[in-house]
């Protein structure tokens, strides 16, 4: 249920035709920083159900992984009220990535109903492949524990957030795709980032912003919607400061809606 708004948080990379993978796979971070803070209200839509979930939140901080300088992001998701009665949710996300925003750790420790789950993605960069190694445990049984080789650039759950926030959508028109692969689980699933256009929204900190709207197409059997799995609005400016995403479940969606925001950037 409220684990697929993680795959909401979620978003693209722009594949550049024929670069080497370690070219393609570096980009510029230009959108935020260490010290980011952003504070979330999260809504159940369950056709006449329309209920409070509970909070999330998302902060950005430097770190060190195996002495590479990084910034560590972490997602926290939590449920409470009729929600939380319905349906406990205490996820806790966390992605490193180096200075090009390429993925380095990504782990996930889910307590979602009466269960417990612990997700890790490790990548190694060598030339041109790129090597995951992928393991889940479930109440506290291993599932899998693979290594995936590729050669296009990868990315799971929370990193590929830091890279739709720095792409550009400058001269795109409502329809305009862009191709990305990241790691659900054990496989490589294929997306794609749909710009929409251009609009205002208003957030729970009572100020209207104009947003980048976007809506993802995830090629992936989890999804009912595959062709709207996820919408998203960024704020058009230089921080894209995700201010709404709607992600569609079997029984209806998940709506989340920044209450707050703390050290942008810009």
């Amino acid at each position: 249920m409220i684990k697929r708004i993680v795959s909401l948080f979620i978003f693209v990379l722009l594949l550049n035709g024929l670069q080497p993978a370690e070219a393609q796979c570096k980009l510029t971070n230009t959108a935020f920083a260490s010290g980011e803070n952003i504070q979330y209200d999260l809504y159940f839509n369950f056709g006449i159900i329309r209920a409070r979930a509970g909070t999330g939140s998302l902060t950005v901080t430097d770190a060190n992984y195996r002495g590479i300088n990084a910034l560590k992001t972490v997602m926290m998701l939590n449920t409470s009220g009729l929600a939380g009665n319905i349906y406990t949710v205490n996820d806790t996300l966390t992605s490193y990535v180096d200075s090009n925003l390429r993925p380095l750790l990504f782990t996930k420790e889910a307590f979602e109903g009466s269960d417990y789950s612990i997700e890790r993605q490790s990548y190694t960069y060598n030339g041109d492949d790129i090597t995951i190694r992928s393991l889940r445990n479930f109440n506290g049984e291993d599932v899998f524990d693979e290594v995936i080789t590729t050669k296009e650039c990868a990315y799971d759950y929370l990193s590929v957030l830091s890279l739709i926030r720095n792409l550009d959508f400058s001269g795109q028109k409502p329809g305009d795709r862009r191709y990305i692969q990241f790691m659900a689980g054990r496989k490589a699933v294929n997306m794609y980032v749909n710009y929409m256009g251009i609009s205002k929204v208003r957030a729970n900190n009572g100020k209207t912003y104009e947003v980048i709207d976007i809506t993802m197409t995830i090629l992936d059997d989890a999804f009912t919607n595959q062709k709207d799995a996820l919408k998203a609005s960024l704020t058009n400016d230089v921080n894209r400061i995700p201010i709404i995403i709607d992600t569609s479940l079997n029984i209806g969606s998940v709506r989340a809606v920044m209450k707050s925001v703390k050290g942008a950037r810009h």
